[in-house]
């Protein structure tokens, strides 16, 4: 892109995107400095092996001078932040994560891939498979890929595939993520209300989508799962000379715990299952064709894809028990995560854990809309931290409410790890599966030692 260094900030540089936001610029020859008040792994290790980990945690307005040519505000950060603030008075370039995105990428084709649930995943398959052609492209997505060192990649590629979040732009910019990248290509895969504690209503919510389909400009492609009702209610409606596509879920068979898809006379088999995954399949392969890859090159590519990280990833396997983990939290997607599994295994029953982490699904307003959707768990389990809400400065809730809300008479609700964990190990291991949900870490659960624990 030819531009010349400079100097950048980032202020909360610990986020999973930002810190591969700036781990990008520092490949492409920027100094990069950042600070935050708290950073988890894996970004801590990742940012200390490129040479940027803050030296202390924590916000210093000395950090911030008339030096740096770019400040880039991550969300963690609140409007009362002494960084920011400095900032601000110094009259510094301040950008949000999409800001500086689109900036970087306004003479490329953008192609955002939007929607409540399955977004990472049809992004991650679609640079899979240009990645498998050596198409060259540049990339943000919110999910480790295999065969990707970041998740971030700024270069003079002429397309960008990005995943547009929903959610708030930075703390000083309410605008959703997905509306400031002005794609040529956009896609939705669904609508489910999310992030209450934004949006308070769904109508509210689902307008955002409404305003990304409608942003798609003349000549532009605008792609729909007519699988979901209100993204075909959104995605159907006429706008002038844009390319309207829906998709539904792929053609496919199930043969001893492998889909395959089906295409004519042939089964191609996939890593990937559950049906909202095969809908994820049929956008992605929309795009691609949009943009030159044929539907034969596809099927070819598509059979090394791993799936990206925490979706329906196998963790472990032990004596025909299969344990899964997936960053679903929203409601949409914890129904549709354990229907997944139970068709892919339909002779094993199902352990299902859910970790309630998120600002919604701790909002006891919100949880009504949990309610039926762990109906096809044999033994379902809801997981909670009294400490997580205390920290999020939350109300608190109780066992009878997320029991009353689920509406599940089986459902086991727990506020203890250790006493969650006994009660799994307390089963009988025999052809069933396990799999634990949580866009957070159930305290700190250590994932590899889950196999061992199972009697």
């Amino acid at each position: 892109m030819g531009t010349p260094s400079q100097n950048i900030h980032f202020i909360a540089i610990g986020g999973s995107i930002m810190h591969n936001l700036a781990i990008a610029l520092k490949k492409k020859g920027h100094h990069v400095t950042g600070s935050d008040d708290e950073i988890f792994e894996p970004s801590k290790t990742r940012l200390s092996v490129n040479g940027l980990l803050p030296d202390k945690e924590g916000w210093d307005a000395n950090r911030i001078t008339t030096e740096l040519d770019a400040v880039i505000l991550g969300m963690h950060a609140r409007e009362n932040n002494p960084e920011l603030k400095k900032a601000q008075e110094l009259g510094l370039k301040i950008y949000s994560f999409p800001d500086y995105i689109y900036e970087q990428s306004i003479d490329k084709q953008r192609i955002v891939i939007a929607g409540s649930h399955g977004k990472t995943t049809i992004t991650s398959i679609v640079m899979h498979v240009l990645k498998y052609y050596n198409r060259h492209f540049d990339y943000a997505v919110g999910a480790r890929i295999a065969g990707f060192e970041d998740m971030v990649q700024l270069s003079d590629a002429p397309i960008i595939v990005i995943e547009g979040d929903e959610y708030l732009s930075s703390p000083i910019d309410r605008t959703p993520k997905f509306l400031k990248y002005h794609h040529h290509i956009g896609l939705i895969s669904g609508v489910s209300w999310d992030h209450i504690n934004v949006f308070p209503s769904e109508d509210e919510y689902v307008r955002q989508f409404d305003l990304f389909a409608d942003a798609t400009p003349k000549a532009g492609t605008l792609i729909y799962s007519e699988d979901d009702s209100l993204g075909t209610v959104i995605g159907s409606k006429e706008r002038e000379d844009v390319v309207e596509l829906p998709y539904k879920t792929h053609a496919h068979i199930i043969e001893d715990g492998v889909t395959y898809l089906t295409n004519g006379n042939e089964n191609i088999p996939v890593k990937l299952f559950g049906k909202h995954n095969l809908q994820n399949i049929s956008g992605a392969m929309e795009i691609l064709k949009r943009i030159g890859i044929s539907t034969d090159q596809f099927y070819l590519a598509i059979q090394s894809f791993k799936g990206a990280d925490k979706r329906l990833e196998l963790i472990g396997e032990k004596k025909g028990v299969s344990i899964y983990k997936d960053y679903a939290h929203a409601p949409s997607k914890v129904k549709a995560t354990t229907l997944a599994v139970k068709e892919q295994y339909p002779a094993r029953d199902l352990v299902a854990c859910l970790e309630l982490h998120t600002f919604s699904s701790l909002n006891k307003e919100f949880l009504s809309q949990y309610k039926g959707t762990m109906k096809y768990c044999n033994v379902p389990i809801v997981f909670y931290s009294p400490s997580t809400l205390e920290h999020k400065m939350m109300d608190a809730i109780t066992k009878e409410d997320i029991k009353k809300s689920f509406g599940e008479s089986n459902l086991n609700v727990f506020d203890d790890k250790e006493e969650m964990l006994n009660f799994i190990k307390s089963q009988k291991w025999e052809n069933k599966n396990l799999l634990m949900m949580t866009s957070g870490t159930f305290n700190g659960l250590d994932y590899k030692a889950l196999p061992d624990m199972l009697n």
